[in-house]
C-alpha cells in the first residue's frame, strides 16, 4: 500500500485529495503538529487554517468509506517559524513514506537529504469559482453574506444600480464552501494572490477580481465582496484637452488623481499608466491589494514584508520614471508618495475624497506646506467615470485674498483652474491657523469676509 505525507501546500491546494481520491487503496499519514498547525490558524481567523481543516475531514469521511487509509503520526505541538518543512521531512523519513509537497524548495531540500519526494505542480483543469457565476457582462461588484439575498452593482462608474440576483437568501455553509474553494484555487493559479490575511479577514487578488472574505467577529455576519473593474479604456477615451494631454506628456510628475469611492480613479489610472507605457517610459505601481490592470510590462509591487516604505526603497534602486500609488490613505502613504517625489520619481497618487481640494487638504499638516506644489502640480478630479476638474499648484509670495495691509504679504498655495489660469483657492498660514481661501465664495466685492481657518497641526 502507497503511503504519502502532505505538507501544507498540497493539503491547502487541494492536491492531496485529488491524488488520494484518483489512486484510492493508499494510507495518508499526518502528523499531529500540521494538525496543530491548521487548528491554530483556524482559531486566529485565517481562512488557510480552516481550509485545511475542511481538506482534512474530506479525508477522513474518504477513510470512513473504506476508500483510503488515514492515520496520525508524532506529539501534539506547532514547530516555531520556518520549523514546519524540516518536521515534516523528518517525518516523511522515520514513517517510510512519501513527502508530498507543491514547494519547490521544499521538494529539493527533501532530494539533498535523501527524502522521498513527489512535486505535485497545481493544475486548473477549466475550474472556475462558483462565487463568478454570479457576475454578467456588466456586473462591477457582489455582495454575499450569510442570511441575505446576494446583491450585485452593476453598470459603469456614474451610472451604477443595485439589484439583487436571486430570492434566496444565502446560507453560512454556501459561504464557506465559496470561501475555500476560492483559497483552493488561489493555491494553485500563478495569477493569484493572497494579499492580506488576518484574524477574521482575507483578502484574495483571483486575476481581476479582488476578493474580501469577512467573518465574526471582525464582521457581524460572515461576507464575500468581489470587485473588478468594468472598463479598461485609453486614455484617449477621456475628453482631454491639448492643454491637459501635454501637460500629462512633458511636465506633470506629481499627478493626484482625486475622488469619490467608484468613481472610476483606478480607471483612470490604468489608463494613465498605459499611457506612459506607450510613451517609452518605465512604469511601476505601488498597490495593496494588487488589483490594478495594467499590461505585462509595468510590474505591480506590494508591500514588501507588510510595509511599503520598505517597497519605496527597492523602487529608488529600480528607479522607475513613473509611479503609480494605488491608494493614499494613511500618513505614510502620503510621506512615501513625497519621499519618492522629492527623490525626483514622477508619481501617480490615487486618493479619496469627495471634492478636488479635499486631494490637497490631506497633504496639509503631513508635509511642510510650503513645499507641496514641489511635490504635487496636478489635480484630476473624477466623478461618474469623467474628468470633472483639473487644478495645478504654484507658490508665490503675495497678500492673500480678504487681506488688506502689504506687510500681511506671506508664501501663499495657489490652487488654479487648469484650463483658464485662474486662482480658485488660496492656501496660507495665518498665525497657528491653516488657511483655505475659497475665491470663488469671497467674490470680488466680499475681499472683506473671512476665509475658513482650521489650527496647524500634526497628522499622527
Amino acid at each position: 500500500m502507497r503511503k504519502y505525507l502532505p505538507d501544507e501546500t498540497v493539503v491547502l491546494n487541494g492536491m492531496l485529495r485529488e491524488r488520494v481520491e484518483r489512486e484510492g487503496d493508499c494510507e495518508v499519514v499526518v502528523p499531529n503538529p500540521l494538525l496543530d498547525y491548521f487548528e491554530s490558524q483556524a482559531r486566529e481567523g485565517r481562512d488557510s487554517g480552516l481550509v485545511g481543516l475542511a481538506e482534512l475531514s474530506r479525508l477522513k469521511a474518504l477513510s470512513e468509506e473504506g476508500r483510503i487509509r488515514i492515520s496520525f503520526w508524532g506529539e501534539h505541538g506547532v514547530p516555531e517559524e520556518g520549523g514546519l518543512s524540516r518536521y515534516l521531512r523528518e517525518a516523511s523519513r522515520m514513517t517510510d513514506s512519501v513527502l508530498l509537497t507543491s514547494d519547490p524548495v521544499t521538494a529539493e531540500l527533501a532530494k539533498i537529504e535523501g527524502v522521498r519526494v513527489e512535486l505535485l505542480s497545481p493544475t486548473l483543469e477549466g475550474r472556475r469559482p462558483r462565487l463568478l457565476e454570479y457576475f454578467g457582462p456588466d456586473t462591477m461588484s457582489v455582495h454575499l453574506k450569510a442570511r441575505v439575498r446576494p446583491l450585485a452593482k452593476v453598470g459603469r462608474p456614474g451610472r451604477l444600480r443595485v439589484q439583487f440576483l436571486g430570492e434566496k437568501p444565502l446560507t453560512e455553509g454556501e459561504l464557506r464552501e465559496m470561501a475555500q474553494e476560492i483559497v483552493e484555487l488561489s493555491k494553485r493559479d500563478p495569477e493569484c494572490f493572497v494579499e492580506i490575511e488576518r484574524k477574521g479577514a482575507t483578502v484574495i487578488q483571483y486575476r481581476e477580481y479582488r476578493i474580501a472574505i469577512a467573518r465574526p467577529p471582525f464582521s457581524d455576519g460572515f461576507e464575500i465582496t468581489a470587485v473588478r473593474p468594468v472598463a479598461k479604456v485609453r486614455l484617449e477615451d477621456y475628453k482631454l484637452s491639448s492643454k491637459l494631454k501635454e501637460r500629462l506628456k512633458s511636465s506633470a510628475e506629481g499627478i493626484l488623481i482625486a475622488g469619490p469611492p467608484g468613481a472610476g480613479k483606478s480607471t483612470f489610472a490604468q489608463a494613465l499608466a498605459e499611457f506612459y507605457r506607450s510613451s517609452h517610459k518605465i512604469v511601476k505601481t505601488m498597490e495593496s491589494p494588487r488589483d490594478l490592470q495594467v499590461g505585462d510590462e509595468i510590474t505591480q509591487y506590494t508591500s514588501l514584508e507588510g510595509d511599503m516604505e520598505k517597497t519605496a526603497d527597492i523602487l529608488l534602486l529600480v528607479r522607475p520614471d513613473y509611479t503609480i500609488y494605488d491608494e493614499l490613505r494613511k500618513t505614510s502613504d502620503f510621506q512615501i508618495f513625497t519621499d519618492m517625489r522629492l527623490a525626483g520619481v514622477g508619481m501617480v497618487g490615487v486618493v479619496h475624497s469627495t471634492r478636488a481640494i479635499d486631494a490637497i487638504q490631506r497633504l496639509i499638516g503631513r508635509v511642510e506646506l510650503g513645499m507641496i506644489p514641489m511635490i504635487v502640480d496636478t489635480v484630476i478630479f473624477i466623478k461618474e467615470g469623467e474628468i470633472s476638474q483639473v487644478y495645478s499648484l504654484r507658490s508665490s509670495i503675495k497678500v492673500p485674498c480678504g487681506m488688506r495691509d502689504e506687510d500681511l504679504a506671506r508664501p501663499v498655495v495657489e490652487v488654479l483652474d487648469f484650463e483658464t489660469e485662474e486662482p480658485v483657492y488660496e492656501i496660507y498660514t495665518f498665525g497657528e491657523q491653516v488657511v483655505v481661501s475659497d475665491l470663488r465664495e469671497l467674490g470680488s466685492h466680499r475681499r472683506e469676509s473671512p476665509p475658513f481657518r482650521y489650527p496647524r497641526r500634526r497628522w499622527r
